[in-house]
């Protein structure tokens, strides 16, 4: 199965979106450094367009955040691509805090030209100041937090959760500002659509999600047939998608009176 139906029309621009990419607008000149937070799972559907024309020649690392929930071989060849880019990149959790402290080493040395530029024309020392940036549910909030040892940042398994700029200054000399996620109007590839609801980036409210996890489901065995196998203990192997998604329904006894799997 890989029909994907209503799937392959997947938006999401809801209003709060356009004042978004305005508080980037007109921030970006208030900030040293840009820190583009993308999801390890998905990064080229979770690299936003839009932030990247925003962006320009702005000093820029890119932080791979929720490694553990990617495969570590396939987070490895990310790494190498951005790098070959010539763009700066670490991999983090930003809930476990691995990559954390590269991410700010990364950060402070990026704008380390801007602050000794104020610092020599005789200006007093200031913290470097760093934008983040990313689509809704990529964990902004949650690296915020960790960077500032602080738990102050409302954070949600939920996009949408940040509506408004906010300055937090933490230490290593750095003022962070988190902004609201952002997506584009109209995503050009249907992958794209699919893999951010996949993740969670996009309202659940706009589309099927029974569809989409039986989807999902069947592109993981696709890749990963063995580690389904192992993980819900199956013998052979169903041949349509419906058949998988009942059977893990079975496993995992999501089922309701009659027997019927709970969806």
């Amino acid at each position: 199965m890989d029909d994907l139906g209503t799937l392959a029309q997947l938006n999401w621009y809801p209003g709060h979106m356009a004042k978004a990419k305005r508080i980037i607008m007109e921030n970006l000149k208030l900030v040293d450094v840009v820190i583009e937070l993308l999801d390890a799972r998905i990064p080229r559907s979770s690299a936003n367009p839009i932030l990247k024309d925003l962006i320009g020649t702005k000093p820029h690392l890119i932080a791979l955040n929720k490694i553990d929930l990617a495969d570590s071989a396939v987070n490895g060849k990310w790494e190498e691509y951005f790098s070959s880019l010539g763009k700066p990149v670490v991999k983090i959790n930003s809930l476990n805090g691995k990559g954390i402290r590269q991410l700010v080493t990364k950060a402070d040395e990026l704008a380390k030209a801007k602050t000794a530029k104020f610092a020599s024309k005789g200006a007093k020392p200031r913290n470097a100041r760093v934008m983040i940036v990313g689509i809704p549910n990529v964990g902004k909030s949650s690296l915020i937090n960790r960077l500032s040892g602080s738990a102050s940042l409302k954070t949600a398994d939920k996009p949408g959760v940040t509506r408004a700029k906010q300055w937090i200054k933490i230490k290593n000399n750095l003022d962070l500002l988190d902004t609201p996620g952002i997506l584009w109007p109209k995503f050009e590839d249907p992958e794209v659509g699919l893999n951010l609801a996949f993740t969670g980036a996009i309202s659940d409210e706009v589309y099927d999600i029974e569809q989409a996890a039986q989807l999902l489901l069947w592109r993981l065995k696709d890749r990963y047939e063995k580690n389904i196998a192992e993980r819900y203990k199956v013998t052979e192997m169903p041949q349509t998608s419906e058949e998988l998604f009942e059977l893990v329904g079975r496993k995992r006894g999501f089922l309701q009176k009659g027997g019927v799997i709970d969806t």
